[in-house]
């Protein structure tokens, strides 16, 4: 995974596997076993660089599900999955998927609540696995009612490097932090374009971005489009996520994001013609 990160001349696409009947998306789409392993196959052979799974919606409004409802929808899924050419990231905030996740083959933790559930810390510390932290304000139940900044820049990056140093306090080495800024968690559509806007900002922190626009709320509140119609401004936010220097994105669209990408990457290359 540090290889990957170390090398690749463009932002790694992370593809979204969600086994949850809610998420905001594409919830119930690939809510079976089956399913989701042919999705998480498909977005292989799309191009996808790691594969996302995650048991729990972390849509705004949505109802929290137990660990063992969690662990009964991704483990059967990280496990027909073992042996993929690509790293496997498990999408929790809970200790023991973490755990479990981590012990069926899991290399990546993605955390909406970085690490912040207790013994998380300890968990990704006596592992090999990388870890993003994402920032966000409040709860899925609540974290849209009203949110507020002062300085939405500041207090997001301010929250972040808490958690960097709190990560390096129990071990984990710097080489497998990822931080996300947190697009809709708790964020207005002006604090939202704010944090893309300045993304760049980030890379003061001294560890790689993972940011996660695909079909989100903000697209729709510019675009006019439901989440089924989003892919055009997913890959507008895509593009310039990757100018301001994200790491990983964090798409629902693989194929769409990669030959994006390809374009962006063979633009930004030397003019061998000249």
């Amino acid at each position: 995974m540090s290889h990957l990160l170390l090398t690749a001349s463009r932002p790694l696409v992370m593809g979204i596997v969600n086994v949850t009947p809610d998420s905001f998306s594409d919830g119930g789409l690939h809510f079976s076993k089956d399913a989701a392993l042919a999705h998480a196959l498909q977005l292989l052979d799309e191009g996808a660089d790691i594969l996302d799974i995650g048991g729990e919606s972390t849509r705004p409004n949505a109802e929290p599900v137990s660990e063992q409802q969690e662990l009964d929808r991704v483990m059967p899924i990280l496990e027909g999955l073992r042996g993929v050419p690509v790293p496997l990231s498990i999408d929790t905030w809970k200790t023991t998927v973490m755990r479990a996740a981590i012990a069926a083959g899991a290399t990546f933790v993605n955390d909406v609540n970085a690490l912040q559930d207790v013994g998380a810390l300890e968990v990704v510390a006596n592992s090999t696995a990388h870890v993003c932290m994402m920032h966000k304000q409040g709860t899925p139940q609540t974290m849209q009612q009203q949110p507020r900044y002062d300085h939405v820049l500041d207090e997001v990056s301010d929250f972040l490097r808490q958690r960097i140093h709190a990560a390096e306090g129990v071990g984990i080495p710097r080489r497998r932090i990822l931080i996300d800024p947190g697009f809709g968690f708790g964020k207005t559509l002006d604090h939202n374009l704010t944090l893309l806007r300045h993304l760049s900002h980030f890379a003061q922190l001294g560890v790689p971005l993972l940011a996660g626009l695909s079909r989100k709320s903000m697209l729709g509140a510019i675009t006019g489009q439901d989440e089924h119609h989003r892919l055009a401004a997913s890959l507008a936010a895509a593009l310039i996520a990757a100018q301001q220097g994200a790491a990983i994105l964090r798409v629902h669209d693989v194929r769409a994001t990669v030959d994006a990408l390809k374009v962006w990457e063979a633009v930004k290359g030397e003019n061998t013609d000249e």
